[in-house]
């Protein structure tokens, strides 16, 4: 075990955990929220330190990322334990099972995803670490660790992430992080509450803060008769369209799994929430669904096809460097985009 960051000692033998807006004041012996993080004798403890139960070279745009290296591949890697608990959950054999895991230190990691970049095809890049399947700020510490390495051996760092921390360490992680994509789950307090024992203000200002300090993408999944609502879906661009109307927007088609068994979200449902989404916003995606066609990137300004994409195959032939090949607009950050475009 680790010794956690962000916790102090409470009244009788307690650890009150400061990491995320759970505040679990932790009684010896016992584990928070989470289920990783463990007060032993007053200390409290990550007990998934390294233990990395996925491991896997995944396309970018899985994670999803469509603004941020496109064509380019990422070392993946995730451990267990969340500090959500939602009924849909994709990943929850990991974040709420007791999933087997296997020990990587951080320069280990490192070194694989080095090992991986060094072998990668032309055209498809290996350019960092995603943090990923399970929550990562659950994972913090070891995070926190491998980013710092990861950063001085050139390597990119992306966290794929529910966004439930707490502001200082965010804020003490984020100059190690390069992207994020984080799930907006829904935009309301009682989804928030019912659906995944959450609550909404706190993911709202880490997306505030981070996209001030990297890449930021923003995944919804639709959970039909849920968060699906009309009005909930515009309050939800509006907010978007006025902190930043370039962060891309993706809506995810839900399918039963976990602890739901309602069926699938309806194609409408999805291509209606794109429609009142492209009103505000100059990029909008839909996943999980490839029979709509809307992971495409085209640019706002004339409408050209600057980023096809069937299936993880990419073809960026539409872009000039980061920006529109027919008007010049930009499309990419420019610190987020390849020296050559990636062609499948």
């Amino acid at each position: 075990m680790h010794e956690a960051f962000f916790y102090e000692k409470a009244a009788e033998d307690k650890t009150l955990c400061r990491l995320c807006p759970k505040l679990c004041r932790i009684s010896e012996g016992r584990t928070g929220f989470c289920r990783v993080r463990r007060n032993e004798k007053g200390v409290l403890y990550t007990t998934n330190y390294g233990e990395v139960s996925s491991l896997a070279i995944d396309p970018v745009e899985k994670k999803p990322l469509y603004h941020f290296f496109p064509g380019s591949l990422i070392l993946s890697l995730g451990t267990v334990g969340c500090n959500l608990r939602c009924g849909f959950c994709q990943n929850w054999q990991i974040s709420q099972a007791n999933a087997r895991t296997r020990h990587i230190e951080p320069a280990g990691v490192v070194a694989a995803a080095e090992r991986e970049a060094d072998r990668a095809a032309p055209g498809r890049p290996v350019t960092g670490l995603a943090y990923t399947y399970s929550e990562p700020f659950m994972w913090y510490e070891f995070v926190y660790d491998t980013a710092r390495l990861a950063r001085d051996a050139g390597l990119k760092n992306v966290l794929v992430t529910n966004g439930y921390v707490n502001e200082e360490p965010l804020k003490q992680l984020l100059p190690y992080i390069d992207a994020m994509n984080i799930d907006v789950k829904g935009f309301t307090e009682e989804y928030y509450r019912s659906a995944c024992a959450g609550r909404l203000e706190p993911v709202l200002r880490t997306v505030e803060i981070a996209q001030a300090y990297c890449h930021v993408e923003l995944t919804t999944l639709l959970v039909p008769g849920l968060n699906d609502n009309p009005e909930d879906t515009r309050r939800l661009v509006d907010w978007v369209a006025e902190l930043n109307p370039e962060i891309p927007l993706h809506f995810s088609r839900y399918f039963p799994g976990y602890k739901f068994d309602l069926p699938p979200t309806p194609l409408e449902t999805l291509e209606n929430a794109w429609r009142v989404a492209r009103e505000k916003l100059a990029y909008v995606y839909i996943g999980n669904a490839p029979e709509l066609a809307r992971d495409d990137t085209v640019c706002p300004q004339c409408g050209y096809l600057v980023i096809r994409r069937t299936g993880y195959a990419v073809d960026a032939a539409g872009l000039d460097k980061n920006r529109c090949r027919q008007c010049g607009r930009e499309i990419l950050p420019v610190r987020n985009v390849s020296a050559q475009p990636a062609q499948d």
